[in-house]
């Protein structure tokens, strides 16, 4: 039986939809020019982008979510060049690891702790206390567009090597649309979503929920997801404008185990629960431009009904800080970025005895960066650039991250190279690792990773083309040495890694109703068992109107084998979990009608994963579900 909060959210918005009215299209951040504007959108990801100070981010916009099927942030991102998942159950993630997470270019897999970071607009969200992304904390329903960032960048974010951003949605048009979705498939499996949006003259709004709950294919794999958010904006005159954004999410999913041990080797049920808001203001003139964040986002983290008995845990985080930033044209063709980032977290534990209370971090980070425009748009340019990040911390030293960049094109064909230096800090996670009294943790000195690049894009009429190279060099990896058992433990700076690799995508349309995409990546690490690291990842997709009102989407992906497991910080631990290769194809078939012409217009769809019904596991000992299937109705006003 559903248990579902939604319908009384239903009831409540029905009333204010507007069925006479048709939707409008969502804006979604700018991108290079894909010029011609296609009928069918690009299939995977909407592009990758390279901004004037070097670096880059790729792009999956709101209509690549949808025709992906995608029923979370995981499964959003799981075909995106460079970036792999984990997980156990179709609905839900256990936990921030191997039940549910993402690995960009092999980084993530460090636990405790992590080294990619998770935003919803520039606003941390995140499991405070085990300083890593936990997946259910973040709507994939609130997305107008995810940007992923493999690769540190100071002027946009710190304390992280590699970061997820997610931007909400937004009315930009005068009128209101709304949409409601509901489908039902495998295993029991459920989803139901709604939202509306509205613009009457200079006040936005845009709210929606969502539910979802599935069986699992396993005994004990099952979960459910919960989701609220809302946001509103107003234009205070021609160059200002303030938003509001709350979000709250309420989701759980059970541990399967693996399939040849015996019940009791669970690890039960992961429950997590959200609160985030947070406020910012928004200025643009000619010569600048800016935004003011305030935010607060508090949750937790539960570990509840192991089958070993043990004693349930709670585990309580709280973010709350401020962002800054400011772009002015400072002279001709000239430009700079200055801002500044106040990010404090708080944890405490409910279950331990004496209880964890008190603990605190405080990062201060001001940055600052220049680029200069020389050449003509039309034909040959170049843009070199620096600039740099200061990190103040309460508990450790001070560290600076600079990065350095030059991208110079000709025409339709751009080349950019680029170094920067990521920095991360131990969380609120090594007060506790080695236990109370162990206070080691204190001479501990930030990790630092740092990134080379270098890449060329060229597009055609109908076809664009991005080629990149990197290498990865990590420092200051903290572990417990001597390892366990031998006492005393201490937490020390002493491991190092490298990854290297090459990344290559393709987009090409030869005619309105039909676009493909092609993505690769070949990476390389030292060890050669660093988890989520495979040697080569190939991703396929391709979206076609076949006729006026009926589109087929497809996606394939081949990863080769790779080492798994979460990277635990103890010296010299050896990784022992590897899976085999795998190729999963998934597809989407769709019919479009209008119930009400101009107005009301539905689809009907029919999703499936693993169509070829292959046999794969992202952990050794669970294996994932077999071909599946989902049929849905969507229906927008």
């Amino acid at each position: 039986m559903i248990r579902n909060p939604c319908l009384v959210f239903l009831a409540a918005i029905a009333p204010a939809f507007p069925f006479s009215l048709p939707l409008a299209g969502q804006t979604i951040p700018a991108i290079e020019d894909m010029s011609p504007v296609v009928v069918v959108a690009v299939p995977i990801i909407e592009g990758n982008v390279i901004d004037d100070y070097g670096s880059g981010a790729t792009v999956i916009a709101e209509e690549q979510i949808r025709l992906l099927n995608a029923q979370d942030v995981g499964t959003a991102l799981r075909q995106t060049p460079g970036v792999n998942i984990s997980r156990y159950n179709p609905v839900g993630s256990h936990g921030g690891s191997e039940g549910g997470a993402i690995f960009i270019r092999g980084m993530g897999a460090s636990r405790p702790g992590s080294e990619i970071k998770t935003f919803i607009d520039g606003v941390p969200m995140y499991m405070g206390l085990w300083n890593h992304p936990l997946l259910d904390l973040l709507s994939v329903d609130s997305a107008a567009a995810i940007e992923v960032y493999k690769s540190p960048q100071p002027h946009r974010f710190g304390n992280a090597f590699a970061a997820v951003n997610i931007l909400p949605k937004r009315r930009a048009h005068e009128g209101f649309e709304s949409r409601v979705h509901v489908a039902g498939g495998s295993y029991n499996t459920f989803v139901q979503k709604a939202e509306h949006g509205g613009k009457v003259g200079p006040t936005d709004y845009y709210l929606g929920q969502s539910f979802r709950s599935s069986d699992g294919h396993r005994t004990r794999s099952s979960g459910e997801m919960q989701n609220y958010y809302a946001r509103v904006g107003r234009e205070l005159n021609e160059h200002w404008y303030v938003s509001i954004f709350g979000l709250h999410t309420r989701n759980h999913a059970w541990d399967p185990g693996d399939k040849g041990a015996p019940p009791e080797e669970r690890e039960g049920k992961y429950a997590t629960e959200a609160t985030l808001g947070f406020v910012k203001l928004e200025h643009a003139y000619d010569a600048f431009s800016g935004d003011l964040r305030l935010y607060h986002n508090r949750g937790r983290g539960r570990q509840l009904s192991r089958p070993d008995g043990t004693p349930d845990a709670t585990w309580k985080f709280r973010h709350y800080g401020l962002g800054l930033r400011e772009d002015f044209d400072a002279w001709p063709d000239g430009a700079m970025r200055i801002g500044l980032d106040h990010d404090v977290t708080e944890a405490e534990s409910g279950h331990e005895d004496p209880p964890w209370e008190g603990l605190r971090r405080r990062i201060t980070s001001p940055y600052f960066a220049l680029s200069q425009f020389i050449g003509d748009e039309e034909a040959f340019y170049l843009v070199p650039s620096k600039g740099f990040r200061h990190y103040d911390h309460n508990r450790f030293r001070s560290e600076s991250a600079p990065h350095a960049g030059l991208k110079f094109g000709y025409v339709n064909t751009e080349l950019h190279v680029g170094y920067s230096r990521g920095v991360l800090y131990p969380g609120l996670e090594v007060e506790r690792v080695l236990g109370v009294n162990n206070t080691s943790w204190r001479d501990l000195h930030a990790e630092t990773l740092d990134h080379y690049e270098a890449g060329i894009s060229h597009s055609w009429r109908q076809a664009a083309v991005d080629f990149v190279l990197f290498r990865d060099e990590g420092r200051n990896r903290y572990v417990m040495s001597p390892p366990p058992p031998g006492p005393p433990q201490e937490l020390e700076n002493i491991e190092s890694y490298r990854t290297s690799g090459i990344e290559a995508t393709v987009r090409y349309h030869p005619v309105n109703t039909l676009s493909f995409f092609g993505g690769a990546t070949f990476l390389r690490s030292d060890p050669d068992d660093l988890p989520y690291t495979p040697e080569t990842t190939l991703t396929a997709g391709l979206n076609w109107r076949f006729v006026e009102n009926a589109k087929l989407s497809l996606d394939a992906q081949r990863v080769s084998g790779m080492y798994t497991g979460p990277r635990s910080r103890r010296q010299g631990l050896g990784n022992t979990y590897r899976v085999d290769s795998y190729y999963l194809l998934n597809g989407r078939i769709s019919y479009t009608f209008h119930v009400v012409p101009g107005g009301v217009e539905g689809e009907v769809f029919l999703a499936g994963e693993n169509l070829t019904d292959q046999s794969y596991e992202y952990r050794p000992g669970y294996p994932m579900p077999g071909i599946n299937g989902m049929l849905g109705l969507d229906v927008r006003f």
